[in-house]
């Protein structure tokens, strides 16, 4: 035994070794005992009884509201989680393989990923998509992609989890007309649609038209569904995106429920009654590496749901349970040392992309599942001193987020205002600050780094080809229609955008059916509605606080103080999002980070194509063009902005790259003229330092 009298049998009960491990541990300084989250809030190394004697809601049960322990009795123990995996590869004949095999080895329901052009709205024969077709999903145009999808999957049994917030009409209506033509009625279908539309338009930016009409959109979903489709899900209400783009769980808490109360707000607007549709609400979370901080974010989600959804009188207890599925981080995951991922998606418990990692990853939940018991306890976390009190401790500070947005008059006034996308760029750039600074570890990136990195096999789209596929099925699908039908059901679309009565979903199922098309019909509301822009900005000052003392930041700082004097300018780089891809928070990050170390920066508009780009660059004068890249569109893309700036006499501007670029992929860059490359996990920096280095060389300095 040790002579620590915690472990000494003399010294102490087994009843009080707590209260004498508390003892001993006052003696220890504050930052000994605690650890503050980047949500602020306190945690310690060890909770007793009396940490949650005044909590509320701690002797609750499982499917009694507020629903902490969970909105079903028996939970896993009486039916496990589905299990399904978010995939789309390319073509609809690659997807469907795909979705057969994963259903034949275990999978129990299907998650459809559709490329970028389709969540915009965009046939594949636009000139705006030609890098993005089956690029980070499947290419859906029309009726005929959603059947060859769907072929040989019955409807009637495997439910449906479709991704699509933009051109959320034309493909759930897609989904609609396949399932028809295969013999199942809209009643029977199950899923759900995504449907989210306000955390497009602050973090994931796959949106079409402006906030007013949007919500008009989902206002006509869940009426139409609420009618005819009672077991399908209209909207998912989704935190993983807002993880995804940098926040912190507070704010993904927040600002989710914040979302669902604002489409509570447009269904009763709608003239829907709350228990008409609230039973069909669901709700997505990303889920990250901080275990306990997740377990306790999804308790919380659920009683403060039920706090929210009281304050509508609901009279079904269902319109108060939060139903939910979750999904691995895409973020967490590191280039470096990638088998780490492996372990990391355990942790998390989801997907990794390619058909062996798929295999993984779906074997990772059948163990889970069948071999660990997991399944046969009931929230074992109930009644946990640290469980139950740090639950507590992130509902508060959700709820002080969710009611600064009711301040503001609602999500849909502060997403006008700018707020959530103000404070989770501002976590963002701090997270990145804390990795960077080795304050936060990912192992095999800032810690415990390989000498050496083997090749990984990846998946990769021949973006032409799958193009080129889906022009000649939109050729045949217009060439074989009737033409007169069609633009009569597209006039009545415009119409009904434009305020004359009807039901925009169901016109766009009638639509589909003539053989409409995914663009067509998406069009045909943009006429009325137009196509939101958004405003480029960036928060100021986060990450280079966290270095105000770091000595390499002071010597780039110096650095680019001896350019200005040398050069009478900062070092000017724009930073864009090329293509569809909306997924800004490299970018945004990037840009903070050098603008605060003191770059001059520009931000491109987002879902620029490369000659838009070079022409702000060269406009704005500036001395390099900092491209990132998250949807595996640089082979395209990039290249094309290098003979972009050429073509327009900005031959002097150097082109740098960054994000998601696998290293098999560097040497074609560089042979396009890409002057760096900064794959995943690059410290900020690191990078910073040799874009100057590569501006100085271009302009003698």
């Amino acid at each position: 035994m040790s002579d620590d009298p915690i472990y000494d049998k003399d010294a102490a009960t087994p009843d009080s070794w707590a209260a004498l491990a508390t003892k001993q541990m006052k003696g220890l300084a504050p930052d000994e005992l605690t650890w503050i989250t980047p949500e602020e809030i306190r945690l310690r190394c060890l909770y007793t009884a009396e940490d949650i004697a005044d909590l509320p809601y701690t002797n609750t049960m499982p499917g009694m509201s507020p629903y902490i322990r969970g909105p079903q009795a028996t939970m896993y123990a009486g039916r496990p989680w589905t299990i399904r995996q978010y995939a789309g590869f390319s073509t609809a004949e690659e997807s469907n393989a795909f979705y057969r095999k994963a259903l034949a080895a275990g999978g129990q329901g299907i998650s459809v990923a559709f490329d970028l052009a389709t969540h915009r709205g965009y046939d594949s024969d636009h000139p705006r998509v030609a890098g993005d077709v089956g690029k980070a999903g499947v290419a859906v145009d029309s009726i005929e992609d959603m059947k060859i999808l769907f072929d040989g999957i019955p409807l009637d049994k495997v439910s449906v989890s479709m991704t699509m917030n933009g051109a959320v009409l034309p493909v759930l209506a897609g989904y609609i007309v396949a399932a028809e033509e295969q013999g199942v009625g809209q009643e029977q279908l199950s899923g759900t649609i995504q449907n989210d539309i306000l955390k497009e338009f602050m973090v994931r930016n796959t949106y079409i038209y402006p906030p007013a009409p949007s919500m008009r959109i989902i206002g006509d979903i869940i009426a139409y569904c609420s009618e005819h489709m009672p077991r399908f899900n209209t909207i998912s209400i989704s935190g993983y995106h807002i993880q995804e783009a940098g926040a912190n769980a507070a704010l993904e808490l927040a600002y989710t429920l914040a979302d669902g109360k604002e489409y509570i707000r447009t269904a009763i607007a709608a003239g829907l009654d709350i228990d008409q549709f609230a039973p069909r609400l669901s709700f997505f979370w990303g889920i990250g590496m901080n275990f306990y901080l997740e377990i306790a974010k999804m308790r919380a989600a659920r009683m403060l749901w039920a706090r929210i959804v009281s304050e509508f009188n609901p009279q079904n207890p269902k319109s108060s349970m939060l139903r939910t599925h979750s999904q691995t981080s895409g973020w967490s995951l590191t280039e470096q040392d990638p088998y780490n991922n492996v372990v990391r998606t355990t942790i998390e418990a989801i997907a990794l992309p390619s058909e062996f990692a798929a295999r993984i990853a779906r074997n990772t939940q059948l163990i889970i599942q069948e071999e660990t018991g997991i399944t046969q306890v009931v929230d074992p976390w109930g009644g946990s001193y640290m469980m139950e009190s740090l639950t507590n401790d992130i509902a508060d500070k959700a709820w002080e987020l969710i009611e600064e947005v009711e301040n503001e008059g609602g999500m849909a006034k502060a997403i006008e205002s700018g707020l959530p996308k103000l404070r989770i760029e501002e976590a963002a750039a701090a997270k990145q600050a804390r990795i960077d600074r080795g304050e936060d570890v990912i192992v095999g990136v800032n810690k415990y780094k390989l000498n050496h990195e083997d090749e990984v096999e990846i998946l990769e789209i021949e973006t032409e080809a799958v193009r080129e596929a889906q022009l000649k099925r939109l050729a045949e699908i217009r060439a074989t229609r009737d033409q007169a039908s069609v633009d009569d059901i597209l006039t009545q679309i415009t119409r009904v955008a434009g305020g004359e009565e009807g039901n925009l979903l169901a016109l766009s199922i009638e639509a589909i059916r003539r053989r409409a098309t995914v663009g067509e019909i998406s069009d045909a509301m943009e006429k009325e509605f137009g196509r939101f822009k958004a405003s480029a900005q960036t928060v100021s000052g986060v990450y280079g606080a966290a270095f105000s003392e770091d000595q390499g930041w002071k010597e780039i700082a110096g650095d680019i103080d001896a350019f200005v004097e040398k050069h009478g300018r900062r070092p000017r780089m724009l930073v864009c999002k090329m293509g569809q891809d909306g997924h800004d928070r490299g970018a945004k990050v990037v840009a903070t980070a050098f603008a605060d170390v003191g770059f001059d920066i520009d931000l491109s508009p987002m879902f620029s194509t490369p000659e838009e780009v070079a022409r702000q660059a060269i406009e704005n004068d500036v001395h390099a063009v900092g491209a990132s890249s998250l949807a595996a569109g640089h082979k395209t893309l990039v290249p094309q902005l290098v003979e972009q700036l050429k073509k327009q006499g900005g031959e002097d501007i150097i082109v740098i790259a960054g994000g998601v670029i696998p290293r098999q992929d560097y040497d074609v860059l560089y042979d396009a003229g890409v002057k760096c490359i900064f794959g995943p996990g690059t410290p900020i920096p690191q990078s910073a330092r040799e874009v100057l280095n590569a501006i100085n060389q271009i302009q003698g300095g």
